[in-house]
């Protein structure tokens, strides 16, 4: 009995611990028709309540997979936001989905309805039905990614950002994408990408395209190209989903040592507004409060270290007891800032009053107290 017990709660866990996908169909007055959608939750969605950026994948009768998978993968690491992921599947519709008028290359008839269905029924259910935030991901490949570009035309777009894998571009859309990329207003990110055995067309195309974005200059459309070596039009996506996801999701991943060498240590200024900023950013972008890492702490600390600009512990200081107010790092960096700045006695007190505090990020109680000491017989106090 107790065995089958602790393989009930085993099995209870485990499902706690893996992404929840779940199939829902869908009936759309847009359509006519009910249409399967594939929902992926984050891992503890049910014990949480935070709200998740969504990200739409387009046919989702293969595209769905790979996409949840990576950001499942990537959310587990930190390296992005917990995401829900909404897969709407398009196997034997594609052409009508995407169905667009030769006179200007805009949605009509079925594409117009697939159109109204995911922008008037889809969107509005899954914001209804899941916690979600108002940060959206559309991606496509082939017919849908050249679709997807349709949300970008709104007066205000649907998404916040665009994967655009192997576009099959209508005539006027890169006119189109041209004209309304320079003039965006809100954050936009942009990813794009072909590979050297795509389809001739598609390839020298979707390259034009990207030559013509390049030259754009919009501080609000964060963009980015790549050409794979390799793979064909239906490998692509395999290999351009996690650079897609590391593209946008750039700053909210830890600070990496490149960050580190080629950004910290070279700013003029304070790396602890450097690190506000950071996570101000995150929040402005994605709408999601990241309690900074102790990672970060531990890169601007050493970057303070490494230039020896020991003011700036102080603010750093302040800022980890705000992030970690019942732990030592902040008494830790203060007490730095003091013993560095010609304030040895307060060091030794704020060094001092941290035994009390818990430990964190390898700093120990037996160490504050050992910086406490030493300053003690250095200075006879």
């Amino acid at each position: 009995m107790k065995r089958i017990l602790f393989l009930f709660v085993g099995l209870f866990i485990t499902s706690n611990l893996v992404a929840q996908t779940i199939y829902k169909e869908l009936n759309s007055e847009k359509l006519g028709e009910t249409r399967q959608i594939k929902i992926q939750l984050p891992r503890n969605y049910d014990t949480s309540d935070k709200k998740y950026p969504v990200i739409y994948v387009f046919d989702a009768d293969y595209l769905f997979e790979p996409v949840a998978g990576n950001v499942d993968y990537y959310a587990y690491w930190e390296d992005i936001p917990e995401a829900i992921v909404i897969g709407i599947n398009q196997y034997g519709l594609r052409e009508n989905d995407c169905y667009y008028s030769e006179q200007n290359s805009l949605p009509v008839e079925t594409g117009a309805e697939f159109f109204e269905f995911i922008s008037m029924e889809l969107v509005p259910f899954i914001n209804k039905t899941f916690r979600t935030e108002n940060f959206k991901v559309a991606v496509g490949h082939g017919m849908s990614a050249n679709f997807i570009n349709y949300y970008l035309l709104k007066g205000i777009p649907l998404f916040q950002s665009y994967i655009v894998l192997s576009p099959e571009l209508a005539p006027d859309m890169p006119k189109y994408l041209t004209e309304v990329i320079s003039r965006l207003e809100q954050k936009t990110f942009y990813y794009l990408a072909t590979t050297t055995d795509d389809a001739k067309g598609i390839q020298e195309q979707t390259e034009a395209l990207s030559k013509s974005l390049k030259a754009i200059d919009n501080n609000n459309v964060l963009k980015t190209f790549d050409t794979f070596e390799g793979p064909s039009h239906y490998t692509l996506p395999a290999h351009a989903i996690p650079k897609a996801l590391e593209s946008i999701f750039l700053v909210f991943q830890p600070i990496s040592k490149n960050e580190y060498k080629e950004t910290i240590l070279k700013l003029e200024g304070n790396p602890v507004d450097y690190l506000v900023e950071k996570y101000q950013m995150i929040d402005d972008l994605f709408g999601i409060q990241k309690p900074i890492l102790i990672n970060d702490f531990k890169a601007i600390e050493a970057a303070i270290k490494k230039n020896e600009n020991w003011d700036y512990f102080e603010d750093l200081g302040k800022l980890a007891r705000k992030e970690y107010p019942e732990t030592l790092l902040g008494n830790y960096y203060l007490g730095r800032f003091y013993e560095e700045t010609g304030s040895p006695k307060k060091a030794m007190k704020t060094y001092q009053s941290a035994y009390v505090l818990a430990e964190i990020a390898g700093i120990t109680k037996d160490q504050v107290l050992e910086l406490a000491e030493q300053i003690k017989a250095d200075f006879g106090y």
